[in-house]
């Protein structure tokens, strides 16, 4: 087959598959898929690996979700946060600037009333202070107090260093690949979760797999 046929297939197969991806993207997922047959170091997970495809992919992302979560709370020691989720509420309450309560707990993918429990925990510690709504009676808003500020500087610095320590031996472009290819999955279960409770798996599952 022609050379530029042959590219043209390749082009018209990744954008069938990502129809916003760049001719960056393109490249650096036709590589990544050129390299299948690479040599593999290791074990693949731990303990049984699942033969579903989907599965070995969510497992792959499970692990290293979990070996990021252990790596970082050890980051975090000193700064005076406790666990990775207390940073996570802490960064959304600085870029938010005074959210309510439950657009923070939401945003972080936790239930109300461990999201509660959370920024309570936080609060005593004297690292976010709450306000009334002034539209809304019913709700609370929250801002970093002054030592909060402190704290989610040295903290972020301490989880800067953990990412980059985790992904150093990934390259640049192939980060950029992963972040292509995951990013719509994570956007569209954000929306999603939270109407879905109540719901059967059953009926979750008809109804994420028709879209």
């Amino acid at each position: 087959m022609n050379k530029t046929v042959a590219l043209v297939n390749l082009w018209a197969d990744f954008e069938k598959k990502h129809p916003n991806g760049s001719i960056e993207d393109f490249c650096r997922y036709h590589l990544a898929h050129a390299e299948k047959t690479a040599r593999q170091e290791g074990v693949l997970v731990g303990g049984v690996v699942p033969v579903v495809r989907e599965g070995l992919l969510m497992k792959i992302i499970g692990r290293i979700s979990k070996l990021n979560m252990s790596y970082a709370n050890i980051a975090l020691e000193g700064t005076g946060l406790k666990q990775i989720e207390e940073f996570g509420i802490l960064q959304t309450i600085k870029q938010a600037q005074s959210p309510k309560k439950t657009e923070v707990i939401y945003a972080n993918l936790f239930e109300l009333s461990s999201g509660t429990d959370m920024l309570a925990r936080l609060q005593n510690r004297g690292l976010i202070k709450e306000s009334a709504d002034k539209e809304d009676k019913r709700s609370k808003r929250l801002e970093l107090t002054a030592k909060g500020e402190k704290v989610i500087k040295a903290s972020s610095a301490q989880i800067e260093k953990n990412a980059t320590m985790l992904l150093h031996t990934l390259a640049a472009e192939d980060q950029e690949l992963c972040i292509q290819l995951l990013k719509n999955i994570e956007i569209k279960l954000s929306e999603q979760w939270q109407k879905h409770k109540g719901k059967t798996f059953d009926e979750i599952y008809e109804e994420l797999m028709s879209k």
